[in-house]
């Protein structure tokens, strides 16, 4: 095996390692990292296991440790995700660990784009002696970090549009009911998701519709708390509904325009509700407004949008539906008015449509469940 063919192969160890932080490390990227000896004998691995906790290549230095291969560290090879961290955050400096440990080279399937690091860890391995490889298995560690990357390169979430339909695309009969289309087993994978998000968002036509509590509620226990939010123009949103009667114990925002009924936003705001005013007339404008500062200032950087269909098809004329969660019910609705999925103002001709990448599948029950990727450029 040549020496590119072995970098790739520890670089994808180092990625499988890197994806078990999925749901836990955000607003951090998900990180792993694989130490080999010139022998091609793997002697520590380790990856970014969550938020506050130590980053993946000092993980890997003390496996190695612990493992009884202290010795061989002085030589070998780091194989790393992300470019290596140079500051001062939480933890230490990753470059520091690495350079302390004698480590003769290090592979970096990419560089972080992140302001305190972005090729500043690279130059500083370099600088101590180290050599330096870039550009490993550089596709699929942006594919794992796409929600990072993208927050910090278009200062937004990234957007997870969920839905359940039957055979013939429709969300909602006429009479606009909807329980249940989805089978169990599709539910409880939909509170499971919910589980692993920083931010779930519904409009409030979905939030008078249904009265959603918005939690995870699933056997398996959820990896953090998902912020909820309510996209409310007006500030409709019943003051005794369940998404306000439990503010005070799980974040809401509530987003309103300029229009909103300040009597209900101070009703609401007494109950622990966080009112996120934005005084933009165009409803589309004050999305994009209210996700950048969700992105920014709450670092929130993978957001569940479950509905309805105007949200949906808002974030789907913005461009802004980068992930879909969608299940199948073998089950026909009918009728001309049943609610389809997306509203919005949709395409004019199908050549414009966006393209998404089936990027898994499933049976689950009787449903079909699919997850799509949007490929951005």
């Amino acid at each position: 095996m040549n020496k590119r063919k072995q970098d790739a192969y520890w670089m994808r160890k180092a990625l499988g390692l890197a994806k078990q932080g999925q749901g836990l490390v955000e607003p951090n990227p998900m990180v792993g990292c694989v130490l080999v000896t010139q022998d091609q004998v793997e002697i520590g691995a380790g990856f970014h296991e969550r938020y506050g906790a130590e980053h993946a290549e000092p993980r890997a230095i003390r496996d190695a440790i612990e493992r009884g291969n202290e010795a061989d560290l002085p030589g070998c090879t780091a194989y790393v995700t992300l470019e290596p961290c140079c500051h001062y955050g939480k933890t230490p400096p990753c470059t520091r660990a690495l350079v302390d440990a004698k480590v003769a080279r290090v592979v970096v399937a990419m560089q972080d784009p992140f302001a305190e690091v972005a090729g500043r860890g690279l130059n500083l391995l370099r600088q101590a002696g180290v050599e330096v490889a870039t550009g490993i298995e550089e596709a699929s560690s942006r594919e794992l970090n796409a929600p990072y990357l993208l927050r910090l390169e278009n200062a937004r979430p990234w957007i997870i549009g969920k839905w359940a339909m039957s055979l013939d695309g429709k969300i909602a009969t006429h009479r606009q009911d909807s329980r249940w289309i989805s089978s169990p087993t599709s539910r409880d994978y939909v509170h499971r998701l919910r589980g692993r998000v920083d931010a779930m968002m519904v409009g409030i036509d979905t939030a008078l519709a249904d009265n959603p509590m918005l939690t995870c509620r699933s056997e398996e226990p959820a990896q953090r708390v998902a912020h909820r939010i309510v996209l409310d123009s007006r500030a409709r949103l019943p003051v005794e509904s369940k998404l306000a009667q439990t503010a005070k114990d799980l974040p809401v925002t509530v987003v309103v325009g300029p229009d909103a009924c300040q009597d209900n936003c101070s009703k609401l705001d007494s109950l622990g509700v966080e009112i996120f005013t934005v005084e933009e007339p165009a409803a589309s404008t004050r999305l994009q407004v209210a996700l950048r500062s969700l992105a920014t200032e709450k670092g929130i950087t993978n957001l569940l949008c479950e509905g309805g269909g105007r949200v949906l098809g808002s974030l789907h004329d913005a461009g802004m539906l980068d992930e879909l969660e969608v299940f199948i019910a073998p089950k026909l609705i009918g009728n001309q008015n049943a609610i389809s999925p997306l509203g919005g103002a949709g395409i004019d001709f199908v050549c414009d449509s966006a393209t998404y990448q089936l990027a898994d599948h499933e049976l689950l029950e009787q449903d079909i469940h699919a997850r799509y990727r949007r490929r951005h450029p």
